[in-house]
C-alpha cells in the first residue's frame, strides 16, 4: 500500500510517500522560517496561506520525482491535530478531497503520534514497550508506550514546553527566529560552570516538568550581561539545565514504567548536547536510546505517512472515505485507540 502523508500543523509543509512493503519512498519539506522571521515567531494566518500556496506543487514534485501519479496512491494520511487550526485545515481539506476524488481511504493522524513513531523510520526501529520523551516547541511529555496506540501519560509540562522555553530565552538574548537552534549554537561558545541554573521540579517526586521559572531565571542573568561572552555562558547554563532536567525525569519515567528502552522525538531531540548526555546515560545503564534521524526530528510528512499507514489497518470505511473533516487545536495522545 502506497500512502501519501501530509503535514501542515504549523510552519512547515511536508509531504511523503510511504510504502508498507518497501518503507519510505521519498519526502519533500518546505519551511516557512524566512516568512515568519521578521515577526519573531509564527503568524498563524500567514502560515495557513503559505500552506495553500505550497502544498499542491510540493505534492506534484514528490510524485513526479519518483515517476508516480496520483493514481498510484492507495491511501492518504494527513495531520488532524494538534496544531494551528487554519494550517491544519489546509492539509486536511486537500488530503480528504484528493482521497475522495481518487476513491481511496484517508486517515487523520495525531501530530504527536507521528513524532513518537518517527524513530521507526530507521533501519533498526525501536519496538514497544518503551518510554517516549516527546519534546518540541509545543509539547514536553513522557509517555509509556505499551504498544502502538496504547499510551499512558507519565508526565508533562505544566507551563512552557522545553522548546518554547528555548525559543523565549533565545528571544531575550536577541538571537532571532527560530530561537532554539540559535541558542544551542551560541551555547557552544559558552564557559561550563560559570553560571549555575536550577533543575526545576527535580526536588519533588513525579515526572511533570516546568520550564517557565527557568526562563525567568535566565532573563534576570541576561539583563545583567555585559558582553557577548556573558550571553554565551548564560546560553550554555540554560541549555545544560534543560537537558539535565529532561534526563532526570526520563530516569524516573523508565523506573515507573519498568522499561529499559527510551525513545526521544520532536524538534528538541535534534539538540546535540541532549543526544550526547542521553547516549552517555544509555551506555552506562544499559538503556536502549533511540531517536529519529535529524531530517525527521522537526515536523515532516514522513512521520505522518508512517503513522497513517499503521492506523489505516484499523480504520473503518465510513471514517476514511467520506468528506468529513475534523481538526483539533488540542488532542490528548491518550485518546487514541490501540493498533491491533
Amino acid at each position: 500500500m502506497l500512502v501519501l502523508g501530509i503535514e501542515s500543523s504549523c510552519d512547515e509543509t511536508g509531504v511523503a510517500l510511504y510504502d508498507t512493503n518497501k518503507g519510505l519512498i521519498g519526502h519533500e519539506l518546505y519551511s516557512q522560517v524566512k516568512l515568519h522571521e521578521e515577526y519573531g515567531g509564527v503568524v498563524p494566518e500567514l502560515a495557513s496561506r503559505d500552506h495553500v500556496r505550497k502544498l499542491i506543487p510540493l505534492t506534484e514534485k514528490l510524485l513526479d520525482g519518483h515517476g508516480l501519479s496520483k493514481k498510484s496512491l492507495n491511501a492518504i494520511a494527513y495531520t488532524s491535530g494538534p496544531g494551528l487550526i487554519g494550517a491544519l485545515m489546509v492539509g486536511a481539506s486537500f488530503g480528504r478531497s484528493l482521497a475522495f476524488a481518487l476513491n481511496i481511504p484517508a486517515i487523520e493522524v495525531h501530530h504527536m503520534e507521528g513524532h513518537l513513531l518517527a524513530p521507526m523510520l530507521d533501519n533498526q526501529p525501536p519496538q514497544p514497550p518503551f518510554v517516549a520523551l516527546l519534546v518540541s516547541g509545543g509539547h514536553t511529555q513522557l509517555i509509556h508506550v505499551k504498544s502502538i496506540g496504547d499510551y499512558t501519560l507519565l508526565g508533562e509540562s505544566i507551563d512552557d514546553a522545553a522548546g518554547e522555553a528555548f525559543d523565549k530565552t533565545a528571544k531575550l538574548l536577541d538571537l532571532g527566529y527560530p530561537g532554539g537552534p540559535r541558542l544551542a549554537a551560541l551555547a557552544e561558545n559558552g564557559t561550563p560552570g560559570r553560571y549555575t541554573f536550577p533543575r526545576p521540579m527535580t526536588d519533588r517526586p513525579g515526572c511533570d516538568f516546568s520550564f517557565s521559572g527557568l526562563k525567568t531565571f535566565a532573563a534576570n542573568h541576561i539583563k545583567a550581561a555585559e558582553s557577548e561572552q556573558d550571553k554565551a555562558d548564560i546560553a550554555y547554563a540554560f541549555q545544560e539545565a534543560v537537558v539535565d532536567t529532561l534526563l532526570i525525569k526520563c530516569k524516573r519515567a523508565l523506573k515507573a514504567a519498568q522499561c529499559q528502552s527510551l525513545v526521544l522525538a520532536g524538534g528538541v531531540s535534534a539538540n546535540t548536547l541532549l543526544r550526547e548526555k542521553f547516549e552517555e546515560y544509555g551506555k552506562s545503564k544499559q538503556v536502549n536510546i533511540a531517536y529519529p534521524s535529524l531530517a525527521f526530528c522537526t515536523d515532516n510528512g514522513a512521520m505522518i505517512a508512517l503513522a497513517g499507514a499503521l492506523r489505516l489497518q484499523n480504520a473503518s470505511p465510513e471514517l476514511t472515505q467520506d468528506l468529513s473533516i475534523r481538526t483539533r487545536a488540542r488532542w490528548p495522545l491518550t485518546e487514541l485507540e490501540p493498533v491491533n
